[in-house]
């Protein structure tokens, strides 16, 4: 399966039945899927269909799904205004028994302002149940737009990673070949710090400070940090193989990678350790930068 960002837009539009529409479909990163749409007034009934096509579709990301929709003609029709008819009728009356007038005719009715109204026809049911139906198809096709391409943002994205892996395996390399991290340099390191210290003040026991500076020399060992770098970096080029929505395992190996990373600066005993483990820190910061984008 290939890997997948979450950040993509796609537009879809069509005609039909006195209609244009046009679905623009807007994804970022997110936490889950987030659904936020934008449907004109009178087609809320599309809300629950749109909600299950997308949620077959995608798995994560903040998406905006926005439906505009104009008429391409407009079907009218006449509407005698009742009420209004009515009360020109009564003014009628009890004008006309105060003055001698001639009855109004209803062409003369018909005119008066207000009277006659045009007014919008009500779709048929059956051409607002074919609409919905080829709005929801397009929308079908604006979501496969959507997927194709937030798959190509997705083979970028781990064309970036996997380069960011091979920076971080071989700078696992790196640390594992310093020669700052041999038995003798640490030995003689030490050795050295004991004698200034002796040299500094003789009352100390040299036992003592023999026995601290070999514990200080296991909790320099980084031989666990490096074998656990090497093991999250055989898991992480397996998931990008493995491609699909890997993007909450890879978050999680990216915080691993840190705080290794983090153990290592922190037990450097020379400065080309910690110089390797600033270039790592780099290179996962990227990672996790990168990581967030996937699905």
């Amino acid at each position: 399966m290939a890997l997948t960002s979450m950040t993509g837009f796609a537009r879809a539009a069509g005609a039909g039945h006195g209609y244009r529409w046009t679905w623009e479909l807007r994804s970022v990163n997110g936490k889950g899927l987030d659904i936020r749409l934008r449907l004109p007034p009178s087609f809320d009934h599309l809300e629950q269909p749109v909600r299950e096509r997308v949620g077959k579709t995608l798995q994560r990301g903040n998406l905006q799904v926005g439906l505009s929709l104009q008429r391409e003609t407009t079907a009218s029709a006449l509407r005698v205004n009742e009420e209004l008819l009515r009360q020109v009728m009564d003014l009628v009356r009890r004008v006309g028994s105060e003055i001698d007038a001639a009855p109004p005719t209803l062409d003369g009715l018909l005119s008066i302002r207000g009277i006659l109204e045009t007014v919008d026809a009500e779709d048929d049911p059956a051409v607002a149940e074919a609409l919905a139906a080829d709005l929801l198809v397009d929308l079908d096709t604006a979501l496969a737009e959507l997927v194709v391409a937030r798959n190509r943002e997705g083979a970028a994205i781990g064309a970036v990673l996997n380069a960011r892996m091979d920076e971080i395996e071989r700078l696992t390399a790196a640390a594992e070949a310093s020669p700052a991290r041999t038995v003798e340099a640490i030995r003689k390191k030490l050795a050295d710090q004991v004698a200034a210290l002796l040299d500094a003040s003789p009352a100390l026991d040299p036992d003592r400070l023999h026995q601290e500076a070999a514990l200080l020399a296991t909790r320099a060992d980084i031989r666990e940090e490096l074998d656990r770098l090497t093991a999250h970096v055989a898991a992480a080029r397996a998931l990008l193989a493995e491609g699909g929505p890997v993007g909450r395992k890879l978050d999680f190996l990216a915080q691993e990678f840190n705080r290794e990373t983090n153990t290592l600066c922190a037990k450097a005993n020379d400065r080309s350790l910690t110089a390797i483990g600033l270039d790592l820190k780099a290179a996962v910061d990227q990672l996790r930068e990168q990581v967030q984008n996937l699905e």
